[in-house]
């Protein structure tokens, strides 16, 4: 399960198409990450080099030429190097990385101040974004003011951020792109489920978080998409909780938000449940109110509709029943307008979801919020988030902290769940959750 050699060589075309005449694009590859001293994070590869590429090593970068009759694509990367190869082990170098990549040229990253600049020189254009790769940044200025100031210069080509252009292809998504979510998705629901049957009072949330990473490694996802949150009690209530160390109580729900990245494409994952396996009353209320906006939110994933409509279905019905429960007082319409709800409902309802877990892509266009189309994917996360100390909320309210998230594709046929593995209705998890218990007491 991958993208194909004829994909990438079909974004890039696709990419030069839309590029102006006369004009060159520079797409750099990631550069490693120092974590302490001499060690480094794991490499991850930029998301858009690997998306016009699929080539994963650092110290490279892609040059798209339109009109050049040699090949429109070019890549600098390493040389080979047998002793530094001993050490961090195997790079292609460029003749296998043209075949690798399906290009015609691949030159030494080495000689890129030889031959950059002659690229460079007579263009109308540079189609690059600066501000992400400092170093660089600082090199094509240096390269750009050595061709003003040469004799009989006709002025250093503009240059223009490639982030539109290159973001609005990446938005849709091509059927291989969906397996690889969809495939993404499963691993993490798995991990979701795994954590519901191992769920004990007196654990702490790095147990659960264990048990999340435990499935996305055994499946060959070997990175989580995000670092994962596990939250218990309050903690639920701090949108981006990551310190996952404390204690689990009995009576308390846990939400967990966790997702992996599968070669290259992320799953992004949100379920909450009592961490000893069954819901309170008030608990209970709270969910089934967050589940039926998320229910109305997808059905609002539509092709026609815009962005927002999700987004405003899951308001109406998290106001409605937040005034049910005597949360909120007051006519419907007028909460909504007000923003009263925002004291418990402080998010938008999703985001585009694919090679970055907030992936790229306009919300708006022109001011107007984006149509939705066949190709999109996106989460769907409506949440009900009521304080501790919130003043007059019924104790038995306070301190609940609920989430409930999806993985979406609109399709031609409609919105596909790729996420539905993970259980999500009380029932579903309650059951989930005893057939862990009985799974322990056979082990024990």
């Amino acid at each position: 399960m991958n993208i194909s050699k004829a994909e990438y060589a079909r974004r890039r075309q696709r990419l030069i198409e839309g590029l102006d005449e006369n004009s060159l694009a520079i797409v750099p590859a990631a550069r490693e990450q120092l974590r302490s001293r001499d060690t480094y994070f794991p490499f991850r590869q930029d998301s858009d080099f690997s998306y016009l590429t699929g080539f994963d090593e650092p110290e490279s970068l892609l040059v798209l030429v339109p009109g050049r009759k040699q090949g429109e694509a070019l890549l600098f990367c390493r040389e080979r190097d047998a002793e530094k190869e001993m050490w961090d082990g195997p790079r292609r170098g460029p003749e296998q990385a043209a075949e690798y990549c399906g290009l015609c040229d691949a030159f030494p990253i080495g000689d890129l101040d030889d031959i950059l600049p002659g690229l460079l020189e007579g263009r109308d254009l540079i189609y690059y974004t600066m501000g992400r790769f400092p170093q660089l940044d600082r090199r094509l200025q240096g390269y750009l003011q050595t061709i003003e100031s040469a004799p009989a210069s006709s002025g250093a080509p503009e240059m223009l951020s490639l982030d539109p252009l290159l973001h609005d292809l990446r938005l849709f998504k091509s059927a291989a792109e969906i397996r690889l979510m969809a495939k993404a998705a499963e691993i993490s629901a798995e991990g979701h489920k795994r954590a519901m049957q191992r769920c004990r009072p007196g654990m702490f949330e790095y147990q659960l978080e264990a048990e999340l990473l435990h499935t996305f490694t055994a499946a060959g996802a070997r990175e989580p998409a995000y670092s994962s949150i596990v939250g218990g009690g309050r903690n639920a209530l701090v949108m981006h909780y990551i310190a996952n160390s404390a204690p689990l109580k009995n009576g308390d729900l846990v939400l967990i938000d966790a997702g992996c990245e599968y070669r290259g494409y992320a799953a992004d994952i949100t379920r909450t449940f009592p961490v000893n396996g069954r819901f309170s009353g008030p608990q209970k209320a709270v969910y089934e109110i967050v589940l039926a906006s998320q229910q109305a939110a997808i059905e609002k994933i539509v092709a026609g509709n815009d962005w927002d409509h999700p987004h405003l279905a899951s308001v109406e019905v998290i106001v409605r029943g937040l005034k049910d429960l005597g949360l909120l007082k007051g006519d419907v319409h007028g909460l909504i307008e007000s923003g009263a709800y925002r004291r418990f409902y402080m998010h938008r309802v999703g985001h585009w979801l694919g090679m970055d877990v907030h992936d790229v892509g306009d919300y708006k266009v022109h001011g107007q919020w984006r149509q939705l189309e066949p190709g999109m994917t996106m989460t769907v996360e409506p949440g009900i988030y009521i304080g501790a100390e919130e003043s007059g909320v019924p104790e038995k309210f306070r301190g609940i902290g609920i989430r409930i998230e999806d993985d979406i594709a609109l399709l031609k046929d409609g919105a596909q769940i790729l996420s539905a593995a993970a259980p999500k209705s009380v029932a579903d998890i309650e059951y989930l959750m005893r057939s862990g218990d009985l799974v322990q007491e056979a082990l024990l």
